[in-house]
C-alpha cells in the first residue's frame, strides 16, 4: 500500500501545471528560446522548454487522480444522518483506492531542440490513500414526531504521507507529515426506526506539503512547496437495516493544486548542448468534479465494516502532450474500505 503512494508521488515531481487551459505550448512558464550559434546549438530555455511543458501535462493528468484519493465519497463511512448530539461520536480508519492510470514518462527522452508533442503510454495504477476520519456530536436538533431535524456533527480528518527515499525520487515533507482536515455536517434527518437519515457536509482536506525531486537517466525534475488543497460538499441518504445498511450520495469536489517547478537536462551529444537548468516556476491548477457514491455497511455492535464506490467526473483538461487510454479529464472510479467505532 505504502509503495504504490509513492509511486504515485513519485510521477508527480515529473509535473505542474497552469490554470489557463490551452492546447498549445505554454511559452509563458516554458519559453519557446533560440537556436544560434556555428553549431546550431539550443539556448537554454529551448533546450528546457519539452522538458518543462511535459511537466506541466502529466501533472494535469495525474493531479486529478490524487484529488479523489483524498476527498472520497461519504465524509464518514457508512453515516447517513446526524450522530445525536453532545457525547455521541465517531471514528474510523479508511483506505481510499482510485482506478487510476500512469503516464509511463521513463520511456520518452525530453527533446533539446524545444517543445514536442509526443504520446505517452499509461498503466493502469491503483492510486491508494489511508485517511483517518472522526465525528463529534453538537447539536442533537429539534425533536418531530419520528426524529430531529437540523442536527449538527463536528467533522475532523488526518491524512498522513512519510518521507520516502529511493534511487529515482526522494519526498520530503518539510512541514511534517500530518495534515488535518475540517467539517461539518448539518442533519435534515436524524435516522430512526422508521425514518431514513439524510444530511449534507461540507469538508476541507489537504495533502502535507510535499519537496519531490525524481530522476530519470541523466535529468532531474524538482517540485517544491507541492500543494494539493480539496474542499467537497455532500449530500447523502441512507438507512440501517438490521445487520446491514445502505447509503447513497452526491456532491462537488473542487481541487486545488499548485507548486514550483525546476528543470536540470543533462548534456547531450546529440545535438551537442550543455547541461541546462530552468526554474523555479509557479504553477497551480483548479478543477471541479461531480461525485457520486453508494455505502455498504455491516453493524457488528460496536464496530461498523464499510465499503464504498463511486465515480467522479466532469471538468476540461487540455494538453500538449498526449496519453494512452483514459484521457485526463475522464471520468474515475474509486471504492473505499474502513471500519469504525462510535456511540
Amino acid at each position: 500500500m505504502k509503495a504504490g503512494l509513492f509511486v504515485s508521488f513519485a510521477l508527480v515531481v515529473l509535473t505542474a501545471t497552469s490554470v489557463a487551459a490551452q492546447t498549445g505550448v505554454d511559452t509563458q512558464r516554458c519559453p519557446t528560446g533560440t537556436v544560434s550559434g556555428p553549431l546550431n546549438i539550443p539556448d537554454q530555455d529551448r533546450a528546457s522548454q519539452d522538458a518543462c511543458q511535459k511537466a506541466l501535462d502529466v501533472f494535469k493528468y495525474i493531479a486529478p487522480q490524487l484529488g479523489v484519493s483524498i476527498t472520497g465519497g461519504n465524509a464518514t463511512l457508512g453515516q447517513t444522518g446526524n450522530l445525536g448530539g453532545l457525547g455521541h461520536f465517531s471514528v474510523g480508519l479508511r483506505f481510499n483506492l482510485v482506478e487510476g492510470s500512469l503516464p509511463q514518462v521513463q520511456n520518452i527522452t525530453p527533446s533539446v531542440n524545444g517543445a514536442q508533442s509526443d504520446r505517452f503510454e499509461t498503466k493502469s495504477q491503483v492510486f491508494p490513500m489511508p485517511v483517518l476520519d472522526a465525528a463529534f456530536g453538537v447539536f442533537k436538533g429539534i425533536p418531530l414526531a419520528l426524529t430531529n431535524v437540523g442536527g449538527i456533527d463536528l467533522l475532523v480528518n488526518a491524512a498522513y504521507v512519510p518521507e520516502f527515499s529511493n534511487s529515482g525520487v526522494d519526498v520530503k515533507v518539510p512541514n511534517g507529515s500530518l495534515k488535518f482536515g475540517y467539517g461539518a455536517r448539518l442533519g435534515i434527518l436524524q435516522e430512526s426506526l422508521l425514518i431514513p437519515g439524510v444530511s449534507v457536509s461540507y469538508l476541507v482536506r489537504d495533502l502535507p506539503t510535499v519537496n519531490l525531486v525524481g530522476h530519470t537517466g541523466g535529468d532531474s525534475l524538482y517540485a517544491n512547496n507541492l500543494s494539493l488543497k480539496t474542499k467537497a460538499w455532500r449530500v447523502v441518504a441512507g438507512k440501517n437495516l438490521l445487520i446491514f445498511g445502505i447509503a447513497a450520495g452526491f456532491g462537488q469536489d473542487k481541487y486545488d493544486a499548485s507548486t514550483d517547478i525546476g528543470v536540470h537536462v543533462a548534456a547531450r551529444t546529440v545535438p551537442p548542448v550543455p547541461a541546462t537548468n530552468a526554474g523555479p516556476v509557479a504553477m497551480s491548477q483548479t478543477l471541479t468534479r461531480t461525485n457520486i457514491f453508494g455505502d455498504l455497511s455491516m453493524n457488528l455492535l460496536v464496530f461498523k465494516l464499510n465499503a464504498e464506490i463511486g465515480q467522479v467526473s466532469g471538468g476540461t483538461i487540455n494538453t500538449f502532450n498526449t496519453f494512452s487510454g483514459t484521457q485526463p479529464a475522464d471520468s474515475r472510479l474509486y471504492g473505499s474500505l474502513g471500519a469504525r467505532i462510535g456511540f
